[in-house]
């Protein structure tokens, strides 16, 4: 019995222009929430009936970590490293400034270990506010706290921007914006991200996180040979 692996967070489909980290030593690497990704773009290619050769979406997967893609002909040729760098998200601090971030690492103050708590696991939301549950979060907004929501906010913003920047990745010409992975159930969080971005294309959601079907799904079009096995 044939066995696949479909769409892993590694995958690598970026352009060469988008491997540019801005220092030699430093290459950008692909890691994002693929699978979620390829997965929404072939249902909203299948409800729009197009050729999916022929398509262009900027996809954000908002999550513990946030993976905002431009996808061109159903390959990412440009997403920001989940884990390290695009928007902050509920436990990670995403793109930081990097010269204060460099006198933080020689401070003495912290331990490898720690920076890299920092980075992934403790910090944006749940650094700024004390917990990553966006659910919490907005109770606390319901109930008035202002500094809960600016930092919501914040967040949100920090979101559309980076789709702002790979829509202009695609130079504009995009067919959809697609809002999936689990904080696309919070409307407070998607209306404000749309109420930047639906200028450039018409936004749709696909809440939640759909691993296992899109894993299902992918093997079929390998034993059909729809997708080439690598």
């Amino acid at each position: 019995c044939p066995s696949y692996i479909v769409d892993p967070v590694c995958v690598d489909e970026m352009a060469p222009l988008a491997r540019y980290s801005g220092h030699p030593l430093i290459k950008r690497k692909a890691l994002s929430h693929a699978l979620n990704i390829g997965a929404v773009v072939n249902k909203r290619v299948e409800e729009l009936n197009k050729n999916i050769k022929h398509t262009r979406f900027v996809v954000a997967h908002l999550g513990g970590g946030i993976s905002v893609a431009a996808v061109k002909g159903g390959r990412i040729i440009d997403v920001n490293n989940a884990a390290a760098d695009g928007p902050f998200s509920p436990e990670r601090s995403g793109t930081l400034p990097m010269l204060q971030f460099v006198d933080l690492c020689f401070s003495n103050d912290y331990a490898k270990a720690d920076v890299k708590k920092i980075v992934m696991g403790n910090g944006g939301l749940k650094a700024y506010l004390g917990t990553a549950d966006v659910t919490q979060i907005e109770e606390k907004i319901s109930s008035n706290d202002s500094s809960a929501k600016e930092v919501f906010n914040a967040m949100c913003y920090q979101i559309a921007k980076e789709i702002g920047a790979v829509s202009a990745v695609l130079k504009g010409n995009v067919d959809g914006i697609i809002l999936t992975g689990g904080m696309a159930r919070s409307k407070r969080l998607t209306d404000t991200i749309a109420a930047y971005v639906e200028f450039i294309a018409p936004v749709k959601l696909v809440p939640g996180e759909h691993e296992m079907k899109a894993l299902a799904e992918g093997a079929i079009r390998a034993l059909r040979g729809q997708e080439q096995v690598k």
